[in-house]
C-alpha cells in the first residue's frame, strides 16, 4: 500500500483487491499516520481497486468515524463502475463523496 501526506490530507491509495489480507494493515498504518501528522482529510484512492469486501468497507467506515470526530471530511477519488456500486450498495456513498479526479 501506498500513502501520501500532503499537510493535514492523507491519500490512501488502495490495493487491486480490498480485502481482510490487507485490511488490517492499511487501518494500522492509516490510524498511525492520522494521529502523527494531524490529518483532518483522507482520500481512498481506487484506481487499482477491482474487489473489495466488508472488511474493505469496514476500513473506510472506521477512518470515517475518525475523521469525523476530528472535524473533517472523508472522500473517495478514481472508483471504477464495480467500486462506485459497492460503495453504494454498502450505504458509504451516504456519509462521503466520490469524484472522478482529485480536489
Amino acid at each position: 500500500m501506498k500513502y501520501q501526506v500532503q499537510e493535514n490530507c492523507l491519500t490512501v491509495f488502495l490495493p487491486h483487491e480490498l480485502d481482510h489480507h490487507n485490511a488490517e494493515e492499511i487501518r494500522k498504518e492509516s490510524d498511525h499516520l492520522i494521529e502523527r501528522n494531524h490529518i483532518r482529510y483522507v482520500i481512498f484512492d481506487f484506481a487499482e481497486t477491482n474487489f473489495m469486501d466488508s472488511s474493505g468497507i469496514g476500513v473506510i467506515m472506521g477512518r470515517y468515524k475518525r475523521i469525523y470526530m476530528l472535524g473533517g471530511e472523508v472522500c473517495a477519488v478514481h472508483a471504477n463502475e464495480r467500486m462506485k456500486k459497492i460503495l453504494t450498495m454498502s450505504g458509504v456513498t451516504k456519509i462521503m463523496q466520490i469524484y472522478e479526479e482529485e480536489k
